[in-house]
Parts: C-alpha cells; structure tokens; sequence
C-alpha cells in the first residue's frame, strides 16, 4: 500500500521526474507551474505536506520560525523517503532520475532526505533552503548535484545558514552550485531559467 500522501503524478516523455515539494501553505499543485517551466518534458510528482500548522499544509513540525522540531523532521524525512520509492514502483519511473525541486519548506526536507537517505536522490533544486539538521557524520554525496538558490535579503535564512548548507554538501562529495539572488524570499527575475539551465546540465549525473 503507498504511504499515505496527498500527491498528483503527471507523467511525462523524457524519462525524466521532477519531486515538486511546496512550501509553507502549499499542496500538490503549488509547484506544477514552476516543474513545467524547468523542465516541460518531465514527469511531475508533486506532494503534500502532511504536517498543519494552522491550516497550512508543511511537511515537518517547526517550535518557532527556523526552529525545527527534529524528532519530527526524522520521522517526516523517512516516510517521505520511503513514498517516493513506492511511487516510482508504482507509476514506473527510474528513481536514479528524480531531481527533488524543494522551495522552503519543501527544500529543507529536500535536504534532510539528502543527508539521511544518501543516494536516493541524486539531484536536487534547494529554493530558500536552510541547514535541517547538523549531521554527526556527513553521508557520502558523490555522485549527487545540488543547486541551492539563496536571497542575499531572505529574513529567514540568513547567509551564513545558506552558506554552511553548501559547506556540508560539499563535504560529503556532492557537486554544488550555491546561487545568490539580490532577492528575499521570492524567486528573482531569471532565476527559474537559470535553475532549469542546470537542470539540464545536471542530469548526466544521474546513474544510468
């Protein structure tokens, strides 16, 4: 049985599949748009957070604004992990080429999945991510390209935060791009051309 995700899957013709996860406030179809502009010939598995806060759908609990409740993050982390390994099963796309397209919330899931399941993703678009958690030991990365796309201005994540993601990225082997905008928290003008650029440059990456 498929663990128990709100989600809409389009496919696609490229073979190709882009792991679209919302930010705070968002659903499954918060980020169908900004898959089809990235790359329009990908299959599209977009997902819901299972998490409220208030009536809005995240994807792990936070005790205060960049406070997250790690206990939670863990468990989140793992069986979102495991739905998009049934979900490949189930609508037959190769799980080696996934990119995981995270904004925010859904990026800093994005990356706790990197850092706790290394391998299952070998590709990831970070928008306005921060550090989820500080590894004890960072997982081996090689082999994964990361993109992680930072407002200069963002009040919630600061430089420095950004910054340490890429820090531990790269420790573990990963090919990373850390992308300053002179931008907030929005997506600045011709950063999503940018990002589907180096999505195409980054999919022979990806394990065959």
């Amino acid at each position: 049985m498929m663990t128990d995700f709100m989600h809409q899957y389009l496919p696609g013709t490229s073979g190709e599949t882009l792991f679209l996860l919302h930010g705070t406030g968002g659903n499954e179809q918060s980020l169908l748009p900004l898959g089809r502009a990235l790359a329009p010939a990908a299959g599209l598995l977009a997902v819901r957070g299972r998490v409220l806060e208030g009536s809005m759908p995240r994807f792990f609990r936070r005790l205060a604004e960049g406070v997250f409740d790690q206990a939670d993050l863990a468990r989140r982390t793992t069986e979102l992990a495991e739905f998009l390994r049934e979900a490949a099963e189930r609508y037959r796309f190769p799980p080696e080429r996934v990119t995981a397209v995270g904004f925010s919330n859904g990026a800093n899931i994005a990356a706790s999945i990197l850092l706790r399941e290394p391998g299952l993703l070998r590709r990831a678009l970070l928008l306005r991510a921060m550090v989820p958690f500080e590894p004890e030991m960072i997982p081996d990365l090689s082999g994964t390209a990361v993109r992680i796309g930072s407002g200069r201005y963002d009040p919630i994540v600061p430089v420095a935060n950004a910054e340490r993601l890429a820090t531990i990225f790269r420790a573990g082997g990963a090919a990373v791009d850390l992308d300053w905008r002179e931008a907030g928290p929005e997506l600045a003008p011709g950063e999503v051309e940018d990002a589907a650029r180096w999505i195409g440059g980054a999919l022979p990456v990806a394990k065959q």
